[in-house]
């Protein structure tokens, strides 16, 4: 079985099929504070979803504040200005992300993507090829 790898902020490596995180991302993701935690876990888990359904995308980045600040709760992120890249274009994303108190296990995803991004727009946002 082919194994397809997609690069993450974290500069470790998460494996398809399964997509579950290994040891050594769950291990850096702890060594993060809280709500860095929760915020990367749920880009993580969005870009995993999003390569799973049937758009057609293949992200390899997320980034929850982009287009306007997350807000965050104990264990929530709402992200309505986040965006995604996938082949090398940004696309528009909002999500909704609840995890478990350690915000390793996410409970719930909601996630819905937007338009592609001009290029016009990419250094506003400080989007990079």
């Amino acid at each position: 079985m082919k194994r397809l790898v997609y690069p993450l902020f974290l500069g470790t490596l998460l494996t398809n099929p399964a997509l579950a995180m290994d040891q050594s991302l769950v291990r850096q993701f702890k060594k993060l504070d809280p709500q860095t935690r929760l915020e990367q876990r749920c880009d993580t888990e969005a870009m995993e979803r999003i390569n799973k359904d049937d758009s057609g995308f293949r992200p390899d980045k997320v980034i929850a504040y982009s287009f306007g600040e997350p807000v965050y709760d104990t264990n929530q992120i709402k992200a309505p200005g986040a965006v995604f890249r996938s082949k090398g274009e940004w696309y528009r994303l909002k999500f909704k992300c609840v995890t478990g108190p350690d915000h390793i296990e996410v409970l719930s995803l909601k996630y819905k993507i937007g338009a592609q991004v001009p290029r016009e727009q990419w250094d506003g946002h400080y989007l990079y090829p």
